[in-house]
């Protein structure tokens, strides 16, 4: 899926970045089920954190349930995505958020906030898939979970918590592998581009 997201110039400093990742329960992107994220700050993972979401219609496709093992059962009794954003939003810090494949991620992102009604915050984002792409171009993958076993990255794939970790852990690493001195930088360096919401 292309990224729609509008192309802004980067800001000088590090700051902080925050990886997300969804999990939905069927092939809608207002389907969200699982949400993970993970803070980057001061070049380390400093916080990691989840929440099972129960989505606005409780259909679960069975290919996503074989892909994260999430259920409806799971969800039954979990707050919906207004609640967990309300929570969400007071991790989002400076407002940069990281996602690997983040057209995926940021499209279901969009798509919930558009169901319930939530204005879309100033928010700014870069995808790690491209970070990879730029800093390991020999490999000939560079999905989540081929970089997380190139760069020994403890994973369990299609949990929200550990994809958001991986993802950071991924930028952190391609960071070190361009020499920069931090995320921002790196970005920077590696000509990613990066989007508004």
């Amino acid at each position: 899926m292309a990224d729609t997201g509008e192309e802004v110039p980067n800001s000088p400093s590090g700051g902080e970045w925050v990886a997300i990742d969804f999990e939905t329960a069927n092939e809608r992107r207002d389907s969200a089920c699982a949400l993970g994220l993970a803070v980057v700050r001061d070049g380390r993972v400093t916080l990691t954190d989840s929440w099972l979401i129960r989505p606005p219609e409780l259909r679960f496709d069975w290919r996503c349930t074989r892909v994260h093992g999430i259920r409806a059962r799971d969800v039954a009794d979990s707050p919906e995505f207004d609640a967990v954003w309300l929570e969400v939003t007071e991790y989002l810090g400076d407002g940069r958020l990281l996602a690997h494949n983040a057209s995926f991620d940021m499209s279901v992102l969009r798509a919930m906030l558009t169901a319930y009604g939530l204005d879309l915050p100033e928010l700014r984002y870069a995808c790690t898939l491209a970070m990879s792409r730029r800093a390991w171009p020999d490999l000939p993958r560079h999905r989540l979970d081929t970089m997380c076993e190139h760069c020994n990255i403890e994973l369990v794939h299609h949990d929200a918590a550990s994809d958001a970790r991986a993802c950071a852990v991924v930028a952190l690493r391609a960071t070190e592998e361009v020499g920069a001195p931090d995320v921002e930088s790196a970005v920077r360096v590696m000509g990613i581009r990066t989007h508004r919401l």
